[in-house]
């Protein structure tokens, strides 16, 4: 049988799915490309600069010798010295001039012009190519550029003579090879420095988020008072710490109300059952009589009837908060809803010296789950009797506008403390657990009133004062009306 991965070799990431190998990932190659595309523009730039500048020069020295053969055709001693003896001035960027006439023949040529470039070469590969230069090899390897032309003698012309001329460009050409080799050294230098930089990069940004993981791996059930010290973090990462300390938040009130819940429902249950089990236990110490078993029934009865409307009721709680629960729309006349729970009530109220009145019960229609809408109204209407002393009144009303529908339930009884109210649609919260255990109440009436009014998208609002009584009130989207 193969053994299972242990848990710590499913939750570490290879190198390669790790956020800092990404980031330094991307940081490498956008620096990359980054000198790749400066160190390559520059290179482009340099050799058109140079090949301009040879341009500039071919040019120059075809209109010095053009102006020279056109206005002093017979100024040899100035031609010499132009052709002959200026580049021999030169050390660098050497240049060679060749004049021949109209028939081929050499006028003036330019000292060891033969001994660097193959004439016949020259001659073959700037003939028909006039002001137009090209790139040779001369004899001994060196690279030159060559243009030809064809220019007037005299004014008016008498004659046109051919002017070559060659520019050695081997020392432009080798800056051009000491460049790229820099540009390689520079290329290999940064695929080294930039990763190592870019690491460095990516783990000093990503610290705030190996913080809040190791703060989200310290939280258990029993440990949600951790929060992540945001102080210091960019904006982005600030947020997300924000975001995460109110998530713990509310999973600590949730666990805590959890809690107080599980704590609640063992003292409901536990109650009712530990009662049926001593009824049963003192019935059974000795013989009785049919009275008596029939009254310790009775109690056993009322007590499991009580368990079993506490069960029914945690069960309407879990289905009303699943989130596959849906409802069950149909088109309600809210006045007739609310004349159906007074009936219902009446006999009780009456028994109770309580008036259970319903006021404005014009026509009012609502796209509405009717019973679960009965059961959130019966449930205040149940309240509002058990809480309001004889002679009192309970006043069942409905309301809408543009905005909002809203089903109102008011007492004149002992009303609510102030302290109280914010805790009344908690489940089995009784502001007064003596009197409300004694009248059979679970306090979990009004928190199913609000997981009803949540699953019609409203909300249930509580007012009280003391002595003068209690207004609940049911809102809910006037989309829902008709």
């Amino acid at each position: 049988m193969s053994s299972m991965p242990s848990r710590s070799a499913i939750a570490v990431p290879s190198l390669r799915h790790t956020l800092a190998f990404r980031l330094t990932a991307a940081y490498s190659a956008a620096g990359l490309l980054l000198v790749l595309l400066a160190t390559a523009s520059l290179y482009v730039v340099l050799r058109t600069e140079l090949d301009k500048s040879t341009e500039l020069f071919l040019a120059d020295k075809l209109h010095v010798l053009g102006t020279m053969l056109r206005d002093r055709p017979d100024d040899e001693d100035g031609l010499r010295e132009e052709i002959e003896l200026e580049s021999a001035a030169r050390r660098y960027q050497q240049f060679y001039i060749r004049l021949v006439d109209e028939h081929g023949q050499p006028i003036l040529t330019t000292p060891g012009m033969a001994d660097q470039l193959d004439i016949a070469e020259l001659v073959s590969r700037t003939q028909g190519r006039p002001d137009h230069s090209i790139t040779m090899t001369g004899t001994r390897g060196r690279p030159f550029r060559v243009t030809s032309a064809l220019l007037s003698v005299g004014t008016p012309p008498t004659r046109r003579d051919t002017v070559q001329i060659a520019i050695d460009v081997s020392q432009e050409q080798e800056l051009l090879a000491r460049y790229r080799r820099w540009f390689w050294v520079i290329l290999l230098a940064s695929s080294v420095l930039f990763p190592l930089a870019g690491y460095r990069i990516a783990r000093h940004g990503i610290r705030p988020v190996e913080e809040i993981a190791a703060t989200a791996r310290r939280i258990t059930s029993t440990n949600l008072r951790e929060r992540i010290g945001a102080a210091g973090y960019p904006s982005e990462l600030a947020s997300l710490a924000g975001t995460f300390n109110q998530m713990l938040e509310r999973l600590e009130e949730s666990f805590e109300r959890i809690s107080r819940f599980s704590a609640d429902i063992a003292h409901d249950l536990r109650t009712p059952v530990n009662n049926i089990r001593g009824e049963a236990e003192v019935a059974l110490a000795r013989a009785r009589t049919v009275d008596e078993y029939r009254d310790v029934l009775e109690s056993s009865l009322e007590e499991a009837v009580r368990l079993s409307e506490l069960i029914g009721d945690l069960l309407f709680l879990a289905r009303a908060e699943s989130p596959l629960t849906e409802l069950h729309r149909e088109n309600v006349n809210i006045g007739e809803l609310l004349t159906t729970v007074r009936d219902y009530y009446e006999a009780s109220a009456t028994d109770a010296a309580i008036s259970l009145v319903v006021n404005g019960a014009e026509p009012l229609n609502a796209e509405l789950d009717r019973a679960l809408m009965l059961r959130a109204v019966s449930n205040l209407v149940s309240n509002a009797i058990v809480h309001t002393p004889p002679g009192g009144v309970v006043t069942l009303m409905a309301s809408s506008d543009d905005v909002e529908m809203r089903i109102q339930v008011s007492d004149t009884g002992n009303g609510i403390p102030a302290e109280a109210l914010p805790r009344v649609f908690d489940r089995f919260f009784r502001v007064d657990p003596s009197r409300s255990k004694n009248s059979g109440g679970t306090g979990l009436g009004l928190a199913i009133v609000q997981s009803i009014m949540t699953l019609h998208n409203g909300s249930a609002e509580i007012t009280s004062e003391i002595g003068r009584g209690t207004r609940v009130t049911l809102h809910m989207p006037a989309l829902a009306t008709r």
